[in-house]
Parts: C-alpha cells; structure tokens; sequence
C-alpha cells in the first residue's frame, strides 16, 4: 500500500533509517514534486518519481538509494522533469555515451581517419572520455559536468585537454545531428590558450646543426640514420613518425606518397638533397627506408633519438625539439613569400588554424610596409601629392 500523506524532507541519513513494514511505503520529498523513496518489505529502497499524463497517474524508478544519494535523485527527477513531452509521456532514454561512441559515431568516424589519428583518439577515449561520461546516457551529460572534467585535465595537460574536448565535441555534434540529443554541453567552453610559436632554426643554426650532425656520424658511423631521419626531417617538414616509419613502397622518383600520414594519405615533394640522402640508404630487401638494428622487419623505434639528443647540445639549441625542424621548414617558406595555403599543403595540414600559426613570421616586412604607407598618407596630409595616385 502507498502512503501519499507522508512528506518529509529526505536525506541521506533518514533514508537509511528507513525500516521496513509488512507492505510497501513512501516517503515523498518535501524539496522535489514527486520524489520520493519506496520502502519494500524486504527491505530494498528505491527513489521514485510520480507525474501524471492525462489525468493518469505514472511512474519511473530512478535508482536504488544504496547507490545513489537523495542530492542524486533530485537531480536526476529534475532531469525527467525536463523531458516530459507535451503529452505526459517520457520518451526512451538516450543511449549510453559508451555506446554510442563504441557503435555508431567511431564506425562511421574512423573511416575517415588515418592510422595517428584512430590511436590518438582511441587512446582519448580510453583514458579520459569513457572513464568520465561512458556510463552515462548521452542526454544526462551536462555542461556542469563537462567543465569540471575540463577543468581537471587542463590543470595537468592543457594541450591534450583542448585535444580530448574537440574529440568530445566531434561525438555530441553527431549525436545531435542523428537525433539523439537537442543540444551541445560543451558549446562555450573556451579551450586553453596554445603556447606561441616563437621557436624555429635560425639559418645559424642549421648550420651549426648540420655540422654537428657531420661530425657525430664520422666519430660513429652507426649514427648515419639517425642523422639522416633529421636532415630529411629539416628537408621535408614531414612528422618524425612519416620519416622513421617510411616505407620504400612510399618513395616514388620526386615525391614521397604517404599512406598513413596523420591527416590521411598525401603526397611530399622531395628536393635534390632530400633525393640524395633517400637513394643513399641501403635496401637489402627491408619494407622499411629506416629499418629497426635489432629487427628489420619493423621501423627504428620512434623514442630513440640519441644522434639527435648529442647534435643538438653540441649546437647550442638543446631548446629545440623534433617537432621545432617542421616549424622550421614552414617559417622559412612564409619567410620567403609562400602562401600560407602552398605552405597547408606542402606540410598536409587539414586545418587551416594550423598553417595561421606562421603568420607572424612575416611582421617585418608587415612593419617596412605600415612604415611606407604611413610616409605616404603623412605627405596627403600636408598637401603633397601620392605617389602613384590618379
């Protein structure tokens, strides 16, 4: 029997002070219209809401009170609050987040992606999205909610913060899109500023680079790959894991056509030094231009870089990492009036905020130019004529 006249303000503690009866009871909340906590005789308790729909009286469990606090039941009533249709009705419950992106949104997603990018955002779902919302219905993740995992991450990694919260954006866009949810949590939330761009080679320094990558190998030939893995790296503006894991299948006359680059298959046009160091390298039958010592079948590991290591102390740039030669090659072709759309190309970005990075390189030609037109105004404003007007 259903006692509807007992109201009292729950909390967690007189829930668990309940006792059973001989039949079922409720306890309603005070705080939240139709919550209450349902008493079995044996003793289980569960939060409850009640509504009516035409007149009809209805009913959704919401969880058992050992798992859940009453501060969780009142949200979670609120929530089906807010999703009662103009007919009374509830509609189904939105999948989980887990299932979703498990299912449908990776299946459809990955097709797109090449082999960096499927890892990248498997290991951001699998080390920080599904532990966060994957138990949670798609409809259920808040923006509260989103802000403080946000928060969290940004505290210890912001770079891959801003990663892991555009993969979260990618699965709600599609989740609204199929009709699952009406609207984005994360929509607002600002990503963490990236660090300037501010390092690239000075021509000094390639040089200084250069040379001392020369004398590392003729004190250790063995260093010769390593050492050629940076010259193409600088040569090139590949990503360090395209030029390790460079297959010879990949190399064709002029132009290396790579099939696993990060932003899918594209093609990179070699120089005459980047063709001669490729034709220098031994083949002996290996798939690989760089092979593993310890196993040819496989590439050089991608975390040995020693040769590196020693050629950039000994030139004085032990701030530079790998990465900084790709900035490299792309600020010295803005540098030299190359379009930042040829430079997006050549370096295969697929976002265009990628290649506005380099844009500052060019603020002094930017400055010599402000500095001419400014002369030339200065001059119609006091009577002279422009140079060049009609």
């Amino acid at each position: 029997m259903t006692d509807r006249k007992r109201r009292t303000r729950l909390t967690d503690a007189g829930v668990a002070r309940l006792k059973p009866g001989r039949t079922e009871y409720i306890v309603w909340d005070s705080r939240v219209a139709g919550l209450g906590v349902r008493v079995r005789p044996s003793g289980h308790r569960s939060f409850v809401w009640h509504w009516h729909a035409d007149g009809a009286a209805m009913r959704e469990t919401v969880g058992p009170a050992a798992v859940i606090t009453v501060e969780d039941a009142r949200r979670e009533c609120r929530a089906l609050q807010d999703r009662v249709g103009p007919d009374g009705t509830i509609p189904p419950p939105a999948p989980l987040f887990r299932d979703f992106v498990l299912g449908e949104w990776r299946s459809s997603a990955s097709a797109r992606w090449g082999k960096s990018r499927r890892n990248a955002v498997d290991r951001t779902l699998r080390k920080q999205l599904l532990p966060a919302f994957g138990a949670r219905p798609l409809d259920r993740i808040g923006r509260v909610e989103v802000e403080r995992w946000f928060d969290a991450y940004s505290r210890t990694v912001p770079n891959e913060a801003n990663n892991a919260l555009q993969v979260l954006r990618q699965i709600l866009n599609a989740a609204i899109a199929t009709g699952v949810i009406s609207a984005d949590p994360t929509r607002g939330i600002r990503r963490n500023p990236r660090t300037k761009l501010t390092r690239f080679l000075s021509a000094g320094e390639i040089e200084r680079l250069h040379r001392a990558l020369d004398r590392l190998v003729e004190e250790r030939p063995s260093r010769l790959a390593q050492a050629d893995i940076v010259r193409l790296l600088l040569l090139t503006g590949c990503r360090k894991g395209e030029i390790q894991k460079l297959k010879w299948s990949e190399v064709d006359g002029e132009t290396l056509r790579l099939e696993r680059a990060k932003t899918g298959p594209r093609t990179v046009w070699l120089s005459d030094p980047a063709r001669a160091i490729l034709a220098r390298q031994p083949r002996n039958g290996n798939a690989y231009v760089f092979p593993s010592p310890a196993d040819p079948s496989r590439p050089r590991n991608s975390d040995n870089m020693r040769t590196w290591e020693l050629a950039r102390e000994e030139a004085g740039i032990e701030d530079v990492r790998v990465h900084d030669l790709r900035h490299t090659v792309a600020s010295q072709a803005v540098a030299r009036g190359v379009a930042l759309s040829t430079v997006a190309r050549m370096l295969g970005h697929a976002d265009p905020r990628m290649t506005l990075r380099y844009a500052h390189v060019r603020d002094p030609e930017v400055e010599a130019a402000a500095e001419r037109i400014g002369t030339v105004i200065e001059t119609a404003m006091a009577g002279g004529e422009m140079p060049g007007a009609d």
